[in-house]
């Protein structure tokens, strides 16, 4: 006997306890970080897991210059344009041996900073450096909105690839919902992207020798990275849930969950120096800034230069902020479930203000009641992923064999999110993992938290 399970978006129930959670159900509207005007950085070591079972030396970042541990990015600083903001940064780094630890520091690209004279530091080629067990106190005024990076300026090509970066977040007078002061960069959601890579050789000479061992090899100048992060995790890890007690020093998860007719920002930054094409499957994303400043022709003209594009091309120290929306516009198919046989279920589609869209589910109009264009085969014959909900129909869940399925229990259509540049899609040489992750619809009535 077969029993079809169905769940629409008007009839949400609550999913058993058997659901083993590797997406993360808490995608959140706003981006993981610390808010305020000052912030207590620390340089620590730590290490970073990957899920083909590798074990790295980090240095990171952490929050405060206590108990904080060392991340991996380091911790998001989220503040609002106009803000005085003051970071003081103390050298906590340990290093092989009991020697001597290399010096830190912080440069902020896109930003005017100052070093209080309070806590100067020592003076270093691209700014003054914290030397082992002291500080220094950076100050600058958070005067454009946008997305940033901030990363160690001392030896930068071992520093940064040990770990020692992280992003800015300067949200603008208009609103936490804007991305800028201008109503055509509103958005619902918004998610993290900070893409970096990793070459273990290098971490695990300094595990052993410390620092100064990676000057008697060519790994510096011979780089070979075959680790890929997004937010700091490796897929699948990406999709677990943020502030895994598994991950302790990767604090931060990626996976954007939307409903349709919803605009997602995607802040996306080169942590790393190499470039990644960023490709997001299910639609275009229009780019509207670069570095922190809106793509327009003239002063609150808005993002009148903005463009769209199909992957995002990621450059190392570079921040770009795009706009990503679904609609279902032009599938072919009623997406809430049409069949040749008749409706899957009784809906309509009320389009009160002449956008062709439902004014409640954002279904496509001109699509509705249109069937399923193909036959699919019986459940036996298919090869199943494990976000098959077994109905092709955007908020339906039917029944599936044992064992099959399991990571979409609210019925959402999902799109693979990854690098173009194919072998960053493993976990060194392990497929699939690397940067990657996937993105959910979920139905209107699905609770995104």
């Amino acid at each position: 006997m077969h029993m079809r399970v169905i769940r629409t978006a008007f009839q949400v129930t609550v999913l058993g306890a058997a659901f083993m959670i590797l997406l993360a159900v808490n995608a959140g509207a706003m981006i993981d970080g610390i808010s305020g005007t000052t912030f207590n950085l620390a340089a620590k070591t730590g290490h970073v897991s990957t899920p083909d079972g590798g074990s790295y030396l980090l240095w990171g970042y952490a929050n405060g210059a206590g108990m904080g541990m060392a991340q991996y990015p380091g911790p998001t600083l989220i503040v609002n344009q106009g803000a005085t903001v003051q970071v003081k940064l103390t050298n906590s780094l340990t290093v092989a041996g009991g020697g001597a630890p290399p010096n830190v520091s912080i440069v902020f690209p896109g930003q005017r900073v100052t070093v209080l004279p309070s806590d100067p530091g020592v003076p270093g080629v691209l700014t003054n450096e914290a030397a082992p067990g002291k500080t220094v106190t950076y100050q600058f005024k958070a005067d454009n909105p946008g997305t940033y990076t901030y990363y160690s300026g001392t030896d930068s090509a071992l520093q940064v690839e040990m770990g020692l970066f992280g992003a800015i977040i300067v949200r603008p007078s208009t609103g936490a919902n804007y991305a800028y002061n201008h109503q055509d960069t509103q958005f619902d959601r918004e998610n993290l992207f900070l893409l970096s890579e990793m070459d273990p050789r290098i971490h695990q000479v300094v595990e052993n020798f410390g620092p100064a061992g990676v000057a008697g090899t060519d790994y510096l100048a011979n780089y070979f990275p075959v680790l890929w992060f997004i937010n700091g995790r490796a897929a699948p890890d990406t999709m677990s849930e943020p502030m895994a007690p598994w991950l302790p020093y990767q604090p931060y998860n990626c996976m954007p969950m939307m409903h349709p007719g919803e605009k997602l920002l995607m802040r996306v930054i080169g942590g790393g120096r190499d470039l990644h094409p960023f490709h997001h499957h299910g639609n275009h994303a229009r780019v509207i800034a670069r570095d922190g400043r809106l793509l327009e022709s003239a002063p609150n003209s808005g993002p009148d230069l903005s463009y769209e594009v199909f992957t995002i091309q990621s450059h190392p120290g570079s921040t770009i902020d795009a706009i990503f929306e679904w609609t279902g516009k032009g599938l072919g198919w009623d997406i809430y479930g049409t069949t040749a046989a008749g409706p899957e279920f009784a809906h309509d589609c009320m389009d009160m203000d002449g956008d062709d869209f439902d004014d409640m589910t954002h279904e496509y109009c001109p699509d509705h009641n249109k069937p399923f264009p193909v036959v699919l085969p019986p459940t036996q014959e298919l090869t199943l992923g494990g976000f098959y909900s077994g109905s092709p129909y955007l908020g339906l869940v039917s029944s599936l064999p044992p064992g099959e399925g399991g990571l979409n229990p609210n019925g959402g259509y999902v799109f693979m999110w990854h690098s173009h540049t194919e072998k960053e899609m493993v976990n060194f040489d392990i497929f699939p993992g690397g940067m990657m992750t996937m993105l959910i619809i979920e139905a209107p009535g699905v609770m995104i938290h």
